[in-house]
């Protein structure tokens, strides 16, 4: 025996109208449960739509460059009489915890993921398609985290707004001129937030073709087995057999800072609040060299504060250098080995004193932004209570397979050693969600790339020139700078370099760093030479497009290796 079964369009958020762009199959294919059978398109997102029960397509009732929306009829299914839908994950009972159970029990979840940054949200949508039953818990309205929300997605936006200004007023050496920008903050502003509301939009839609269960509220343990959540003041408990933490970090404030609106952290100086004539920025790193070059292309005289001998510490001096002579002809100042001493608020704007050797005693500007560092929020979910500790940094240790010292509990992204860095997170994430999900995964990643996107940009993994001496390697460079380059000439940008670290007893490359335009995009490039193990002629033999900068690794290859055409060759070297 067998019937018809109709499948509909299901919940799809808050989509009407929604293209259908392809139809997976036609009438007589045999399908299985949750099989793809259209794929709807939107603004937003691209989704397939599964059939939720097996059997074999009688009718279709859509076909390509239709419009759907919920509830739309999209095929016939003839299915045996005694099957209805796609079996649904049942939920395993918990593990009993070896600490006392406490309050009722409000949710059941075989994995639970604590936060929904980049990390956590690949934790849960990797796990949810491992077959896991899964809930995310995020106290935030959107899932995404400070990154996307509130942090590299916006400021990217901002970036290249700055970027489109920047650009135009260097035509003028060239002989293109433009006139003066009309700043108009409030659609400027939009434009950011419609950016940011695209990628959370398409995250929630994505939970929802997965079927993770969102749970808004903050998060902290009971037991090594439960959750205690709270949101709008009432409270609930989780109960899970399996816990991902991946609850990011804040930023770090200073004790003399003054309780006034015109102190500023990234979230704030993200929303645009106005184009202070003189700001002062607390950190020289990368958040405040990225915002320097985005306030200093608005129009705000800049100044930067840093308590270092050299800006974006971390990576080696001979990148930073032409990042510093670029902007110290933008900033008003720049203060190096520099620290704050006291800050008043006072009528006239934010009196700020100084020690150092440049800086003056005192100067007074209409806003200051605070990008002095962030710190793990290891500290603020009560890991005491599922047996579990965070170091002074609120750092939690982790192994290989991101696992604390509870197997069952896992943790991720900034609250675990390392650079605070999304990308990692990520990484880190799917690894946690496949040994959730039993597989045999590690996280043994080679480098991490790090970028600083101000402008000029800088971008470098591996082993810098630093830590190579630090650590007695025998190493050569190959460099190539970018005076030499048609393309970064033909772009008016000749100050960027490209440098590749090889060590000597295998020529394998082992770091490398960019600096000039687009040098987030290349460095990608050089942490896959270094994750293959490549050497120098591997990558000077690669053909790379000219005129590009990409060519610039390659050239850097050749110059350590003493094959390169483009510059008189350092040395040669033997083959």
């Amino acid at each position: 025996m067998s019937d018809i079964r109709q499948v509909i369009v299901p919940d799809i958020g808050d989509f009407e109208n929604v293209d259908v762009v392809e139809v997976l199959v036609k009438p007589g294919d045999e399908v299985t449960a949750e099989q793809p059978i259209i794929t709807l398109e939107s603004d937003k997102a691209a989704l397939d739509v599964p059939t939720p029960f097996a059997g074999t397509i009688k009718t279709l009732h859509v076909k390509a460059g239709d419009k759907v929306s919920q509830g739309s009829k999209i095929a016939d299914i003839e299915i045996a009489s005694e099957q209805t839908t796609a079996p649904k994950r049942e939920i395993p009972k918990p593990r009993p915890s070896p600490s006392a159970q406490v309050g009722r029990v409000d949710v059941k979840t075989q994995l639970v993921v604590i936060g929904g940054g980049p990390g956590g949200y690949t934790a849960a949508f990797r796990a949810a398609d491992l077959g896991l039953d899964v809930t995310l818990v995020e106290q935030a309205p959107t899932l995404g985290g400070v990154c996307l929300n509130v942090g590299c997605i916006p400021s990217k936006a901002l970036l290249h707004a700055a970027k489109v200004i920047d650009d135009a007023k260097a035509m003028s050496e060239h002989g293109i001129n433009f006139s003066q920008p009309e700043i108009n903050l409030d659609q400027l502003r939009n434009w950011k937030s419609s950016v940011v509301g695209q990628l959370t939009g398409g995250l929630t839609q994505l939970a929802k073709q997965r079927n993770v269960r969102i749970v808004r509220g903050t998060a902290r343990f009971a037991t090594p087995h439960q959750l205690d959540i709270e949101h709008d003041s009432e409270q609930s408990i989780l109960e899970f057999e399996q816990a991902v933490i991946a609850v990011g970090s804040r930023v770090v404030k200073l004790p003399f800072l003054p309780d006034d609106p015109r102190v500023m952290f990234s979230t704030e100086a993200l929303e645009l609040p106005e184009i202070p004539p003189r700001l002062l920025i607390l950190g020289g790193g990368i958040i405040g060299m990225e915002m320097g070059s985005f306030y200093s292309a608005l129009g705000s005289q800049v100044t930067i504060v840093e308590m270092l001998p050299q800006l974006v510490n971390g990576a080696d001096p001979d990148l930073v250098r032409p990042l510093q002579k670029h902007v110290a002809k933008r900033f008003e100042n720049i203060f190096l080995n520099t620290k704050v001493t006291a800050m008043e608020a006072t009528d006239k704007g934010l009196k700020v004193s100084f020690e150092g050797n440049d800086a003056p005693a005192s100067d007074i500007f209409d806003r200051v932004l605070v990008a002095v560092g962030r710190r793990p929020n290891g500290d603020q979910i009560d890991l005491e209570k599922a047996e579990l500790t965070s170091n002074e940094q609120g750092l939690i240790e982790v192994d290989q397979q991101m696992r604390t010292a509870q197997p069952h509990i896992f943790a991720i992204g900034d609250c675990v050693p390392g650079p605070m860095l999304a990308h990692k997170a990520t990484h880190q994430g799917k690894v946690a969600a496949e040994v959730a999900a039993g597989e045999k995964s590690f996280f043994v990643a080679r480098v991490i790339p790090a970028v600083a996107y101000c402008d000029p940009e800088i971008a470098w993994c591996g082993l810098t020139e630093s830590e190579a001496k630090q650590q007695k390697i025998k190493y050569g460079k190959g460099l190539f700078p970018w005076a030499a380059s048609g393309r970064a000439l033909g772009m008016g940008r000749d100050e960027g370099m490209t440098k590749l670290i090889f060590d000597e007893a295998t020529n394998r490359i082992i770091g490398g760093g960019i600096v000039g335009p687009h040098a987030g995009d290349l460095i990608a490039e050089i942490a896959h030479a270094i994750e293959m193990g490549s050497d120098a002629e591997d990558i000077g033999l690669t053909i790379h497009p000219h005129p590009t900068l990409s060519e610039t690794i390659a050239f850097a290859a050749e110059s350590y290796a003493g094959t390169i055409t483009d510059l008189m060759p350092p040395r040669r070297r033997s083959r």
